[in-house]
């Protein structure tokens, strides 16, 4: 009975094993889905947290030049002592970019002072105007930190502008008011990508407080003017997240994949989404077509289950089957995308397999090996191994008959004989033959490729960029180690790219900065690269730069890098001109075996450094000394605001006399520097150093407050007064307060102006910046004498003199040296004596050291005279001293 019952049913066994197969392929499918569904979200949520991530790093960067802007207005308002305009800013082409809504100062009262704008250019002091929301905060604080707010009267869903506020001290540090400068909220938001967020994504900029919300928005989201894409306020938190947010939280009911970073500076958090049906849909068109092929591979085993079923129950009946399901196999698998293939193990007396037939294909498989259906099926994987893949099929085959089932990406011959470039295999096994499914993901591999491509190179110039050569640079020293070679950087920063861009614009300057990449480009040999770090500076990588007296040919790289730049560019009707200088650095010659491209770039830098110290235009070597040498100057640098603040720097005075009389007329406050370790420290060492700092306007300062505090002391103890004289450096005119602050001191100690004198240099008078004459003319107007310090070693001219209409000449003692010496020397002293008289200006002879000169003086008739000779610089007191002696004589003069 029992063997009847199984020889009834066990036909059936087969279709029993076809559903079990069945089973297997759509659990597969399910299986691969969700693993491709996890890796589309993770690929999802890793390319928009690098998109928030640029995002952040723009906006940080925008704000902190917004700060930069609000930071030297502020400095400007207040060593202008409130006085500064801001349409005068305007109309010199400050805030002419179209991003700048307004910028205005209000006072300590919030009374508007000043104004400008696209909406308000040439309305300035008094006009009505609504002070910032941050007003009050401001008069309470006295930190001078950037505020980031909302325009009042601005508040909405999605603000069209943003405004910086920044505090405004008096000079006693108390609240003087608020500089507020609006801005386009475009200008923070315009990062919005296509590609990456499609048509329905976002890009925010939230602040701390949920009263700041800037919006950017794919092409097809339909919102009403101002209003949000968010249904409710966010709740991202702070740092950096990626989350998926439900459809209830967006105006549309979409759900979205939101990422966020926040400002690594400001409070302020960047943020991207898309929607998730766009995020995920690579995953959604994956499974479709795993869940066709599953359907498909399921319903051909179950028809093969039945085959084998009738088989059982006639060969006849069992031939007529088979014909159906391979009819139906054929139907299944022909119209899809992916190719498929059958392949049956061949196998050896032994019963080892050594090889695999295809017995069958669709026309897409085919297809990817450039043949016809018929033309495939038949023939062996070992030739097709060695004619296309050299020997790597046959392995991965085997495997896959050993373990089952076998999955992997690769990418094919790039030699043209295939169809597809990257492919995805999903190998089955079933019984002795495998079932093969090569999807074509050439597509995804480019897209990923592309993303590589925009993180490593310039969008600009398309140079490979800092974040390439970082990963670049350290695989070039391994192997330059190994071949015992050298390797070298040409780091090339363009001189005054940054006046390009104020003058030109931008549009000029990304111009230039192209032609400047092409042409470095062009000059490269192959294995070299030419690298853009950021900004106006481009990096040259020199592999292999030859070794022992090569450096002959990194200089005339180097010279043929000036040269090329230098060529005239056309732009338009204009032709500009590209100047440029190099810092050159070579491994391992200057930097050591042991060293890693941290110090080759840096030594490349400190070259640039160097070159462009000495002078613009040219190209220098890394050298040792030019590092100490910087460590030293920025030592110093250091040090001198340190003196500023606690009192390091003193006044000496040398006595000016008349030629005639020998009476001291005036004195001139010359600047020392006590160092507490370093001693007294010559001006020439640190005056050029405040010049290139900056510091240059304080120290001015304070050489304009230690002269008139001196002069009112001077002046309570009785002694006789006679005019003491500053140098004022040509770079504090470009602060555009050196008369403001005389003022300002003559009136706090309360002294008469023809106390005070001031030596300029020709330099400064040579200028043709209207500024600058406009502040020679005000401090005339003070009643203030102006003097021509060290004249006739520049370039001055009797038309500017006359045009200037300055008090008097100090001739350089270059001239005086020579009285005694040549006729020439006296002839061309007595010129400019005759010269000085004609134009009404007092004459003073500078280091006058033998009575020999000071007896020709008299003769050329020269009115005031200076040097050792007459007296030394002294400090106050001993000036004192001399001031006392001298008062005594006028005294007994008197009585005598």
């Amino acid at each position: 009975m029992l063997r009847s019952f199984a020889s009834r049913y066990w036909p059936w066994a087969w279709l029993l094993l076809a559903m079990l197969a069945a089973a297997a392929c759509w659990n597969h499918a399910v299986v691969s889905a969700e693993r491709t569904h996890r890796d589309v979200e993770q690929t999802a949520r890793r390319e928009l947290a690098a998109h928030v991530d640029a995002f952040e790093h723009y906006l940080t960067r925008s704000i902190a030049q917004m700060d930069q802007v609000t930071m030297q207005l502020k400095h400007g308002w207040e060593q202008s002592g409130g006085t500064l305009q801001l349409d005068a800013l305007y109309r010199d082409g400050m805030f002419t970019d179209p991003a700048f809504a307004e910028i205005a100062i209000y006072d300590a009262n919030g009374r508007l002072l000043s104004r400008v704008g696209r909406r308000h250019a040439g309305r300035t002091h008094s006009t009505p105007g609504r002070v910032p929301a941050s007003f009050p905060f401001h008069q309470t604080n006295n930190s001078s930190a950037l505020r980031i707010i909302v325009p009042d009267g601005a508040l909405q869903a999605n603000q069209e502008f943003v405004q910086f506020t920044r505090r405004l001290d008096a000079r006693d540090d108390g609240f003087a008011g608020v500089l507020a400068l609006t801005l386009d909220a475009r200008y923070l938001t315009s990062f919005y990508n296509q590609r990456l967020l499609g048509g329905n994504g976002i890009v925010a900029v939230l602040g701390d407080a949920s009263t700041l919300r800037m919006e950017e928005h794919g092409n097809t989201v339909t919102l009403a003017p101002g209003a949000s894409l968010f249904a409710t306020a966010p709740e991202l938190g702070s740092g950096v997240g990626t989350r998926l947010l439900p459809g209830a939280a967006f105006y549309d009911h979409a759900g979205r994949l939101v990422s966020w970073r926040h400002s690594s500076a400001y409070p302020v958090l960047a943020v991207a989404g898309m929607t998730a049906l766009e995020a995920l849909a690579p995953a959604a068109t994956d499974w479709t077509r795993r869940r066709n092929r599953a359907f498909w591979l399921g319903l051909l085993t179950l028809l093969l289950g039945a085959l084998a079923t009738h088989y059982s129950r006639g060969i006849q009946r069992q031939r007529v089957r088979r014909k159906a399901a391979h009819q139906a196999y054929r139907m299944a698998t022909e119209h899809g995308s992916d190719g498929f293939y059958l392949a049956a193990a061949v196998r050896d007396g032994t019963g080892a397999v050594i090889d695999f037939d295809i017995i069958d294909c669709n026309a897409r498989g085919a297809y990817f090996y450039g043949l016809e259906r018929d033309q495939l099926i038949g023939r062996r994987i070992s030739a097709l191994d060695q004619g296309v893949f050299g020997t790597t099929l046959l392995p991965v085959y085997l495997k896959a008959l050993q373990d089952g089932n076998y999955e992997d990406e690769r990418q094919m011959a790039g030699d043209g004989r295939l169809n597809i470039c990257w492919g995805r295999r999903s190998i089955v096994r079933v019984g002795d033959c495998l079932a093969i499914t090569l999807q074509d993901v050439s597509e995804r591999k480019l897209h990923e490729r592309d993303i590589e491509h925009l993180a490593l190179h310039d969008p600009l110039t398309g140079l490979p960029n800092r974040q390439w050569l970082v990963r670049e640079l350290p695989r070039r020293l391994a192997a330059t180690l190994e071949r015992y070679g050298a390797l070298a950087v040409l780091l090339v920063d363009l001189d005054d790219f940054k006046h390009v861009n104020d003058t030109l614009g931008h549009g000029v300057g990304d111009q230039l900065l192209q032609v400047a990449a092409q042409r470095l480009a062009a000059l490269m040999r192959t294995g070299d690269r030419v690298v853009r770090m950021g900004g106006d500076e481009f990096l040259l990588l020199v592999d292999p730069a030859g070794e022992g007296n090569d450096l002959a040919e990194l200089a005339l790289l180097a010279e043929r890098v000036l040269a090329v730049l230098a060529e005239p560019v056309s732009l338009g009707v204009e032709a500009y001109r590209i100047e440029a200088s190099i810092g050159i650095s070579c491994y391992p010659r200057y930097c050591g075996e042991s060293a890693d491209h941290e110090a080759l770039l840096r030594h490349a830098d400190i070259a640039l450094f160097s070159a462009k110290s000495e002078q613009k235009g040219h190209y220098r070597f890394f050298d040792a000394s030019q590092y100490v040498l910087l460590s030293a100057r920025a030592h110093l640098k250091h040090s001198l605001a340190k003196a500023i603040d606690t009192g390091q720097l003193s006044l000496h005075y040398q006595a000016r006399v008349d030629v005639v009389s020998g009476q001291p007329v005036s004195m001139e406050a010359l600047l020392r520097w006590q160092h507490p370790t370093l001693g007294m420290v010559p001006p020439v060492q640190f005056i050029p150093l405040a010049e290139a700092s900056g510091l240059i306007n304080r120290l001015g300062e304070l050489v304009m407050r230690q002269a008139c505090a001196q002069l009112a002391a001077w002046r309570d103890q009785g002694l006789p007064l006679v005019p003491v004289s500053i140098n004022v450096s040509p770079r504090q005119f470009s602060y555009g307060s050196v008369a403001a602050q005389l003022a300002r001191h003559l009136a706090q100690y309360e002294l008469d102006a023809h106390l005070l004198e001031v030596e300029i240099t020709e330099s400064a008078m040579v200028a043709d910046q209207v500024d600058v004459q406009a502040e020679l003319t005000a401090i005339r107007a003070l009643g203030v004498r102006v003097f021509v310090d060290d004249f006739g070693t520049g370039y001055s001219s009797l038309s500017q003199l006359q045009r200037l209409r300055l008090d008097g000449l100090k001739v350089d003692k270059a001239f005086t040296r020579e009285l005694d010496r040549s006729h020439e020397g006296r002839v061309f002293f007595q010129a400019i004596v005759s010269m000085a008289r004609a134009l009404g200006m007092t004459v003073v002879a500078e280091g006058v050291e033998t009575p020999a000169q000071m007896a020709l003086l008299r003769e050329l008739g020269c009115h005031q005279a200076q040097g050792y000779l007459l007296g030394r610089p002294v400090s106050a007191a001993a000036m004192a001293a001399s001031l006392a002696e001298l008062d005594n004589r006028v005294k007994l003069s008197l009585v005598s």
